[in-house]
């Protein structure tokens, strides 16, 4: 993938539910430059959200990093969550009842703490090896922006 293509740096989806950040360009001019310009797309059959405008410095990457360590040892982590821009919650806990069936799920709920002042929270059943896919997605996202890892 070279730099410019998008990229999804997050994907958490199954059948029917998703949360995805998307990495659409780096920035050149205005806020802060050589930063990464993103979206949020949270989106189920009862809400769908999408947030444009988001940026994401390097730090952010490497806490993401630490997000997915965390995640990786069955503890719910929250991902930027310095106000800057919104914040991402991801909770590996379950099971969740719905229409009277069990679900081994994770919740993941997205707040945007900058604009609208609303939050979504949506459950993703995913599948074995999730954080594993995630890792390999930053280091790819890292590779193609040509950012340190």
């Amino acid at each position: 993938m070279a730099e410019g293509q998008m990229a999804e740096l997050i994907r958490f989806a199954d059948d029917e539910n998703s949360v995805t950040v998307r990495v659409l360009n780096r920035t050149t001019d205005g806020v802060p430059e050589g930063c990464l310009e993103t979206e949020i797309v949270a989106s189920s059959e009862f809400a769908n959200g999408h947030l444009k405008e988001v940026y994401l410095l390097e730090d952010d990457l490497e806490q993401w990093a630490e997000v997915l360590d965390r995640l990786a040892s069955g503890r719910s982590a929250v991902w930027m969550d310095d106000g800057r821009n919104p914040e991402i919650t991801i909770t590996p806990q379950g099971p969740y009842l719905s229409q009277g069936q069990t679900l081994d799920a994770v919740e993941i709920t997205v707040r945007d703490v900058q604009v609208s002042l609303t939050s979504v929270c949506i459950l993703v059943r995913l599948a074995d090896g999730w954080v594993e896919e995630h890792r390999r997605r930053l280091a790819q996202v890292r590779s193609s922006w040509q950012l340190s890892e």
